[in-house]
């Protein structure tokens, strides 16, 4: 605790003067960071279950199909802790403003080439081959993006606020995903299934450049960190900030990843899973799974807001606990309401598990960065937050070989969301033993 005292001090110090104006202006150029990158990647997920199943997997049996498209999923989340290791470091050493922007230029970037890929009819075994590893790079650039646009909010926000103004990045992964879905589903829409396949789908892949320059802009005009600054000023910056986070802070690592995993897989679960299934199995229409997502996605955002309220004045953990009570309580229902074959039914569902598991979500904001102190903030954050991610983005392929061998039932998916609602609960319950205490901030 001796080396977290003076950290806590001087950015006590540096947070006073801030108010709600500076954090309003902070949090926007923030959001329209995470919107983009919650986009880009989710195009890559309603692509897993839509389109590279097909275009780059070529397989009789679709299960199988669906597995190694999953598995490539996978593998970008897979690279985020390290991305989260690199861009931690250098947003703890250079500054989070620095940071950010060489990320989101790196993941709208790689979004573009995904969308000028050749298939597999094309160039053979090299059109899956590089779809890996486009994935892995992209998932590089997003270890850095979430976890530093949250720092940078947090630290420009009051203390008795951060809770309310944490929550306003993570609003950018349902924007992302009505975007993305939307995308999509407007695709969809217009497009025959022939043509969607063959060439329309990489349209929303290289909408992402234009939409790039525009978060560049936003992205140039934010100042760094107070409390970033008053840490160079008083020369208090980690010289080596991952070995100090994994020396001092590995317990707040799991804990913040426990926290952060229900967020994280049981989304990845009732989206990317669920299209997958509804489509593969239960025989809907991919119009109806993506409009499922959709609806989901809008009421999230609600949930967060009110979630970020209910985190400043009772405790962001307290939301992290609660949320993934009712997360666990309502799986089982979900899932049955899904397997209905009513429509409504089916949408319901997936607005149902999106906001429980959206509580908790909510809460990770404040909690993680309330688990490490300042001068290594970005790294224990993205440390935590990313190796979740990697967790999570093996859910939808852990949860359909499952399935698989349940003759193709739901209720392996059903437990899964409930086991992960269980551990984020208990994490949420401990986090406050671990966290950095600062005046005016409820844990």
């Amino acid at each position: 605790m001796s080396d977290r005292a003076p950290t806590a001090t001087i950015e006590y110090s540096a947070v006073q003067e801030l108010s709600s104006r500076d954090a309003n202006k902070v949090a926007v150029g923030a959001l329209v960071g995470t919107a983009l990158e919650y986009y880009d990647f989710f195009l890559f997920s309603a692509a897993a279950a839509l389109v590279f199943n097909v275009q780059y997997f070529t397989n009789e049996n679709a299960s199988a199909a669906a597995l190694a498209s999953f598995a490539t999923f996978g593998v970008g989340v897979a690279a985020r802790p390290i991305g989260g290791v690199i861009f931690g470091a250098m947003g703890d050493r250079i500054g989070r403003r620095k940071t950010l922007m060489i990320t989101i230029i790196g993941i709208g970037v790689i979004t573009g080439l995904i969308g000028i890929l050749p298939t597999y009819a094309a160039i053979g075994i090299a059109a899956p081959i590089l779809l890996v590893l486009l994935r892995v790079v992209q998932g590089l650039f997003v270890g850095g993006e979430w976890s530093g646009a949250l720092t940078l909010v947090v630290e420009n926000a009051p203390l008795h606020l951060r809770a309310r103004y944490a929550v306003i990045p993570l609003i950018g992964s349902p924007i992302g995903t009505i975007l993305s879905s939307g995308g999509f589903f407007l695709i969809t829409f217009f497009f025959t299934q022939e043509n969607f396949d063959s060439w329309a789908w990489r349209i929303p892949f290289l909408l992402s450049l234009p939409l790039l320059l525009i978060a560049i802009y936003i992205r140039s005009r934010l100042e760094e960190s107070p409390v970033f600054r008053q840490l160079e000023a008083a020369g208090e910056t980690a010289p080596t900030p991952v070995r100090t986070t994994f020396k001092h802070s590995w317990r707040q690592i799991l804990v913040g990843l426990g926290s952060s995993l229900l967020g994280m897989g049981g989304f990845y679960l009732v989206t990317t899973f669920c299209v997958w299934y509804g489509v593969n199995v239960l025989d809907y229409e991919p119009s109806l799974m993506l409009l499922g997502t959709i609806a989901a996605a809008t009421a999230e955002i609600f949930v967060i807001l009110g979630a970020g309220r209910l985190g400043a004045r009772f405790g962001s953990s307290r939301v992290i606990l609660w949320g993934g009570i009712a997360s666990a309580a309502v799986a089982v229902p979900a899932f049955m309401m899904l397997a209905s074959g009513v429509p409504v039914l089916v949408i319901l569902a997936m607005v149902l598990a999106v906001s429980t598991l959206s509580f908790p979500y909510a809460g990770t904001g404040a909690v993680l960065t309330g688990l490490f102190p300042a001068k290594t903030r970005y790294t224990g954050v993205a440390v935590a937050n990313n190796t979740a991610a990697m967790v999570a983005g093996f859910v939808p392929l852990v949860v359909t070989g499952l399935v698989a061998t349940a003759n193709e039932s739901w209720w392996p998916a059903a437990l899964m969301l409930a086991f992960i609602s269980i551990v984020t609960a208990v994490c949420g319950a401990i986090a406050p033993r671990f966290s950095v205490s600062l005046p005016g901030f409820k844990h």
